[in-house]
């Protein structure tokens, strides 16, 4: 058995699909990059039919990966099949990965089809992926609830057909880490042609038992995990990478395996997810969260002091913390912005989109002293936002008193227009947002502010998070500055810019 366990990372596709959490094309390659840059294996960059946006996202990662192999998803259908293949076509390394449910439930609710049927399908999106590349994904969805008999069938079936992966999903989150882990084994000895192939676990944290299940899979012979940066994905979320890699790290009296990642990564690509996609990173995350590496206890404090590892199974410096944490300031030059933001992952495609970027930490510059890597990817996560955006904020002016209502008076830029309203409430946000949506068409829900700082001091740029719901979809809003209620007010036009795109996707669950 092999000792490399392969890393997949689906951040860009299921860790997209948690409400909110929609990300452009350019966000999903500066993603990618970082990803690459940790020496993730497999990065399934989209599901190339959902959209044309989509299919454009999943092209231009395939064009900027160039070590890491690109994957699209595709249900087991001749035109997805075809999209994904299209999408995939002019990257390095490419993979298809193709599905088909596979539990009683799901063949006779969802697909109304017989288990014969579902075997005809997948062997013929498995046959068709062929076409395109011989690095193919199976998965039997919902396998976590599937009848191990048939799914030792169509698995059988699949390897014949071509598939190099075989992944066993836990769609629902339903199973517990020592049934998962025994369903892993029985299937790798009793499909015949098993060898033939790798096996790879996909598991959902509906119960939180994401990263147990991934790892009861591996010790019982998955050489492949699929997972996301921070845990990301629909409902409770996806297998955390940054947990299971640091897991197969540090107990290697354990696991016969290890991954190619390179660990020093692993905090800067938590921190850049989580600044694109709104979702803030709780204290007390596993390898990533704030207090991750602190220690408050004085018992605790003295331990460390006397032998770090006495309280401290890893060193935080080996998954990115402590290191390059002053980064710039304001007598910094083009040179070494440039340096540090290639470091980060961000390459700029033009000298524009580099003076645009640099005019702005200059300015942020001259309001805060010292500038920190955070800092600098909420600058240009703002910059992406406003590159395509139908209303822009061009002013605002709040008045506020205690005791009093608040005054929000503030003009916006909308399809070309010079807009401007006011708005007087008990709250100076509230006034704001009454302010903006006097200026446009729509009344969207407002189901989610929260307001964090991105770095230390009283001076640091706050970093604010808006969800709106309008007509059945979900989206998320950033904004950052050194003022709050400015933060709030770039927040609330990201979110309204992203109702107006108005796109339609279609999500699978895997």
């Amino acid at each position: 058995m092999s000792d490399k366990l392969i890393i997949f990372d689906t951040t860009l596709r299921d860790g997209e699909q948690s409400p909110g959490a929609s990300m452009t094309k350019d966000e999903k390659v500066r993603i990618a990059k970082i990803l690459e840059k940790m020496r993730v294996d497999v990065i399934e960059a989209g599901f190339a039919i959902a959209s044309q946006g989509d299919f454009e996202a999943v092209r231009a990662v395939a064009k900027a990966v160039k070590d890491s192999t690109v994957c699209s998803l595709a249900r087991a259908l001749d035109k997805d099949i075809d999209r994904a293949g299209e999408a995939i076509k002019n990257t390095n390394s490419a993979r298809i990965h193709t599905f088909i449910a596979t539990s009683d439930i799901h063949m006779q609710m969802k697909l109304r089809m017989t288990p014969d049927e579902v075997v005809s399908q997948a062997v013929r999106s498995v046959k068709r992926a062929t076409k395109f590349t011989n690095n193919i994904e199976f998965s039997p969805e919902d396998a976590g609830r599937s009848d191990i008999d048939f799914l030792c069938r169509i698995i059988e079936a699949a390897i014949d057909a071509g598939a190099t992966t075989i992944n066993i999903p836990d769609t629902v989150g339903y199973n517990i880490p020592h049934q998962f882990g025994e369903t892993m084994k029985e299937l790798i000895e009793r499909v015949p042609n098993s060898d033939k192939a790798i096996f790879s676990a996909h598991c959902h944290n509906d119960l939180g038992l994401a990263v147990s299940n991934s790892l009861s899979a591996v010790l019982n012979g998955a050489r492949q995990i699929e997972c996301t940066i921070n845990g990301l994905g629909e409902r409770a979320g996806n297998t955390s990478l940054e947990e299971v890699v640091m897991a197969v790290r540090t107990r290697q009296d354990i696991f016969g395996c290890d991954t190619n990642i390179d660990t020093k990564n692993i905090l800067a690509a938590s921190r850049l997810v989580s600044s694109i996609t709104g979702f803030v990173v709780q204290p007390n995350k596993a390898i990533v969260g704030a207090n991750a590496f602190a220690h408050e206890a004085g018992i605790h404090q003295d331990g460390i002091l006397k032998h770090r590892e006495t309280y401290e199974i890893m060193k935080a410096e080996d998954v990115g913390w402590h290191t390059n944490t002053l980064v710039m300031g304001k007598h910094s030059g083009r040179n070494a912005f440039k340096v540090r933001m290639s470091e980060l992952g961000v390459e700029f495609d033009s000298d524009d989109e580099f003076n645009n970027a640099f005019s702005r930490f200059k300015a942020l510059a001259d309001k805060k002293h010292d500038i920190f890597d955070e800092d600098l990817q909420a600058l240009v996560t703002e910059a992406q936002a406003e590159a395509t955006e139908f209303i822009r904020l061009i002013s605002l002016k709040v008045c506020t008193e205690t005791g009093k209502e608040n005054t929000a008076n503030i003009t916006l830029l909308i399809d070309g227009k010079e807009k401007s309203a006011s708005a007087k409430t008990s709250g100076a946000v509230d006034a704001t947002f009454n302010a903006i949506l006097s200026l446009v068409d729509i009344e969207p829900i407002l189901q989610l502010y929260s307001v964090t700082n991105v770095t230390q001091g009283t001076d640091s740029l706050g970093e604010v998070n808006v969800r709106l719901e309008y007509e059945g979809k979900i989206v998320n809003g950033q904004g950052v500055d050194t003022d709050i209620i400015t933060s709030s007010a770039k927040a609330y036009v990201h979110a309204l810019n992203k109702v107006m795109e108005n796109v339609e996707r279609a999500h699978p669950q895997i």
